[in-house]
């Protein structure tokens, strides 16, 4: 059994910065790419950032796109996510999430390839 947890929510002001991280366990864990989501109250989840299982590949959406930061450490099986410049935009649940088999390039931006998800950690921005 995959599991996932993420730690390193809060609250900070718009303008600072936050770093998640999510613990990873039951199998291994190099071998598969990751991925991170947000959902925000009376929103859809929305895609975040995904690494693919080597590094080599990442991919950020449009809105995050020069202010977060994605990294993953295989030797201690987590994943990480730098979060600068945050907005009040930013305010959100997020979840980092594992596919049960590797997945394409392609794919690692939609939710539906995952099937693995943590119990999510509250980010909050104040203006």
């Amino acid at each position: 059994q995959v599991q996932l947890v993420e730690s390193g929510g809060g609250l900070v002001q718009a303008g600072g910065s936050l770093r998640l991280s999510c613990a990873a366990s039951g199998r291994t864990f190099s071998s598969y790419a990751m991925g991170w989501f947000r959902q925000a109250p009376g929103k859809e989840r929305e895609f975040v950032a995904a690494l693919s299982w080597s590094g080599r590949t990442t991919y950020y959406a449009d809105s995050v796109k020069g202010r977060f930061t994605m990294s993953r450490d295989n030797a201690k099986s987590t994943v990480a996510l730098q979060m600068n410049s945050l907005k009040p935009e930013d305010t959100a649940a997020y979840y980092c999430a594992a596919p049960s088999r590797p997945i394409t390039a392609q794919s690692m931006t939609h939710g539906r390839y995952y099937d693995y998800w943590g119990q999510g950690t509250q980010v909050t921005v104040s203006s």
